[in-house]
């Protein structure tokens, strides 16, 4: 059976957890459907970073998403990083692990930027390849998320949303589905993005990321800076339509602002995923209707997470 969103928990919107935002998580533990970690920042030995996590883990469901797999690079997938990735996976208890369609680095040398891949039957059979062998060491769903993108190859001969689908097909693995990074790229490259949106596999999209960007007038970078526009909400609502209630989260990793203002965002993102919902159905949400929040997941024996309480990263992520 192919995997899909439907064998996958509709966690509601979240939140990245973010160091400035530790605090006032642990005291007051705010109302969030679901907090997502970037991996790489708590697959240590111990410390701060452990800790805060474990306290977090007793109140929230989380969702490790990682920022360094480079699953395209000219290197195999490290051994090591992924013996790591997987003890963070059963401390957590995560239902999917997810990363990024990109190259990150080659020789032993780290770039810290996520590098567009050649769009080429080769570079998805090497990818697909990758993907299924992380799957299944992971012992966990897995998906790739695709990435804002500045330059092109000469080389491609498949659209970015064909590339993708092809690899979650052949790997049978699913997407996280980043709706800012469509409309950058779009803008960077020239194509339309609802065309993409309209391509891609929905049934395999597991989570959905939106975001803030910086525009230059003549391209557009994905910071993880300020407030979703319109536009890319506009773009969501129609994800949404077509795909159905799929979790999402609110990225927003340049200029951190409190996390009051976090969370108005978070509920922004709601109303929009409940009218995306509404078209979906044929039905129209009006604008007195409120937006209605997920009903809580039920975890696979997550720890110390508790059915019906509130639901829960670090510093920062690598753009993507």
């Amino acid at each position: 059976m192919a995997i899909s969103n439907a064998m996958q928990p509709d966690l509601g919107v979240g939140v990245g957890l973010r160091v400035p935002h530790y605090g006032a998580i642990l005291a007051e533990r705010p109302s969030v459907d679901f907090f997502e970690l970037i991996s790489e920042n708590f697959m240590v030995g111990g410390g701060k970073p452990l800790y805060h996590l474990d306290r977090v883990l007793e109140h929230y469901p989380v969702v490790q998403h990682g920022v360094s797999l480079g699953i395209a690079g000219p290197e195999e997938p490290d051994r090591e990083y992924l013996q790591k990735l997987k003890q963070l996976v059963r401390r957590t208890q995560t239902p999917w692990v997810s990363d990024h369609f990109c190259w990150s680095g080659a020789g032993g040398a780290h770039l810290h930027d996520l590098l567009p891949i050649p769009y080429t039957p080769d570079a998805v059979r090497r990818t697909a390849a990758r993907a299924r062998m992380i799957q299944d060491f992971l012992e966990v769903p897995f998906a790739l998320e695709n990435t804002s993108s500045y330059l092109t190859y000469r080389s491609s001969t498949l659209s970015e949303w064909e590339f993708i689908s092809e690899i979650a097909e052949q790997a049978d693995i699913g997407l996280l589905f980043d709706v800012n990074n469509v409309y950058v790229s779009a803008f960077n490259h020239g194509f339309d993005a609802e065309t993409f949106i309209r391509s891609v596999p929905h049934e395999r999209i597991f989570q959905i990321h939106l975001a803030g960007h910086t525009h230059l007038g003549t391209h557009i970078i994905d910071t993880h800076r300020g407030s979703v526009i319109e536009d890319v909400l506009e773009l969501y609502r129609q994800t949404i339509a077509l795909s159905g209630p799929i979790s999402t989260l609110i990225e927003w990793d340049d200029e951190i602002p409190e996390l009051p203002v976090l969370l108005a965002e978070a509920e922004r993102a709601r109303r929009a995923r409940d009218e995306g919902l509404a078209r979906r159905e044929g039905r129209t949400l009006t604008s007195g209707t409120p937006a209605q929040p997920a009903a809580p997941a039920v975890p696979s024996d997550g720890p110390g997470w508790k059915q019906g309480g509130p639901r829960e990263s670090a510093a920062s992520e690598a753009v993507g």
